[in-house]
């Protein structure tokens, strides 16, 4: 019974760790630009092909095992940011003043655009395909439970990257710069603040760490095709939502949150799929509409 629950706290552990990693640049876009970023689960699957190119074309160089392995993982991130920073300049800021519908229809359109278009390449395709072992698979035994190095390094890869974000945000000049165009634009720029500075910024630390996430799902779920990012975008943006969308700490916790809750779902109802998630957005929706660590603020006339 205890390695059985050791085995479920990290399998909980571990994907809340990816959902986390998604959910962070939702919250973020959505804190500072007030949009809802319905294509950063996309980003979440440029970053694992990224990582799938990257390895087949220095595989004489960057063996199982190989220090440079490590090398993946950046420049997934670097293809992350570099996708949400195009989808930004190219698709949402010619629409940055015009009515929020347009962009939320946009982010749609980005979505979709990237899914049929990874498909329709010639050396993609819509099939799945097999992730290579960057590290060569090791088991281990911790509390009873087995846990890969894999795992052991989805933990550690996302718990610095949101330790790292903690700092950035609050004792930073860019996070203060951050936190007052996510408070009011309008007084930021009057402060000598660069708001589309800030708001590139952003988008690239979103799409850098679903990039990161994306290469640690291929590894710990070795099988990558162009519509991967569909569900984890969407459990991450419920993540986002739960936690209180706009506010990086709920991102986390809600994270966490919806990978009990698939956890759960997986061990007592696998026959309804996805349920539990969706039941606690809609009671979160209905309880606490601004989230658990959402605050309410009052709409500007």
């Amino acid at each position: 019974m205890g390695s059985t629950l050791a085995q479920q706290i990290i399998n909980v552990l571990q994907l809340g760790s990816i959902y986390a990693l998604i959910a962070l640049g939702y919250t973020m876009v959505y804190g500072i630009v007030r949009l809802i970023n319905f294509a950063h689960g996309d980003f979440f699957m440029v970053g694992a092909y990224v990582a799938y190119a990257v390895f087949y074309a220095f595989n004489a160089y960057i063996g199982a095992g190989s220090p440079l392995a490590f090398l993946a993982l950046a420049i997934a991130m670097i293809g992350g940011a570099a996708i949400a920073m195009l989808s930004n300049q190219l698709a949402y800021k010619p629409l940055r003043y015009k009515p929020k519908l347009s962009s939320l229809v946009t982010a749609i359109g980005v979505s979709m655009f990237l899914e049929y278009f990874f498909s329709a390449f010639p050396l993609i395709g819509p099939s799945q395909r097999g992730f290579p072992e960057i590290l060569p698979k090791q088991m281990y035994t911790i509390f009873g439970a087995e846990i890969s190095n894999y795992v052991i390094l989805d933990l550690a890869v996302a718990a610095t990257l949101m330790v790292g974000l903690t700092f950035l945000i609050q004792k930073t000049s860019l996070g203060r710069a951050m936190r007052a165009v996510s408070q009011d634009k309008d007084a930021a720029k009057l402060m000598g603040i660069n708001v589309e500075s800030i708001i590139t910024a952003t988008f690239l630390i979103g799409g850098a760490f679903a990039g990161a996430a994306g290469l640690l799902a291929g590894l710990t779920y070795p099988r990558i095709q162009p519509y991967m990012g569909i569900l984890p975008g969407l459990k991450a943006f419920i993540a986002a939502v739960v936690g209180g969308i706009g506010n990086v700490p709920g991102a986390m916790l809600g994270a966490y949150i919806l990978a009990l809750a698939d956890n759960i779902n997986d061990t007592y109802i696998s026959q309804f799929s996805n349920l539990l998630a969706f039941l606690i957005l809609i009671a979160i929706l209905l309880i606490r509409p601004t989230g658990i660590l959402g605050e309410k603020t009052a709409d500007k006339i």
